[in-house]
């Protein structure tokens, strides 16, 4: 296979896989991860609390989720939707924290439970988020504004 051949399949199977919602919403997941603690470590430095650090960092960290998900993974954004966006963030909050309260109780340590839970809560999150907040725009009754 020619070079050029190689480089044509590799850029066709890179469409392909980023052509997938679930895909891209676990790519621009890392790239979230890496602004949410990026941030936080930047406040620690900055010498602020770890507790006003955590709560600067997830601020700034559902302002830019909320973009780059919206815009990245779902393509569509607007600024209407952030009431829902924050309530989903919450909801899987609570399912989390309690999915990690069940597995210390079942004697695991915090960062194996921890870690044990970030493949279902993307999943939830990302069905969540797709069903409840970026799902695609219907028509609008007569009248009706930003919902």
């Amino acid at each position: 296979m020619s070079r050029e051949s190689e480089l044509i399949l590799t850029n066709a199977t890179a469409s392909v896989v980023l052509s997938n919602q679930l895909v891209r919403f676990f790519l621009v997941g890392g790239v979230n991860t890496i602004f949410g603690y990026s941030s936080f470590a930047l406040f620690i430095w900055l010498g602020l609390h770890y507790a006003l650090a955590v709560l600067l960092a997830t601020v700034l960290g559902v302002v830019f989720n909320f973009s780059t998900i919206g815009k990245l993974v779902f393509k569509r954004f607007s600024p209407w939707l952030i009431h829902r966006f924050v309530a989903v963030y919450a909801v899987l909050y609570v399912i989390n924290v309690a999915g990690i309260k069940a597995l210390l109780i079942a004697d695991l340590n915090s960062y194996l439970a921890g870690g044990i839970m970030v493949v279902p809560m993307g999943l939830l999150g990302f069905g969540l988020l797709k069903k409840l907040v970026f799902k695609p725009a219907g028509p609008e009754p007569s009248g009706a504004g930003p919902q």
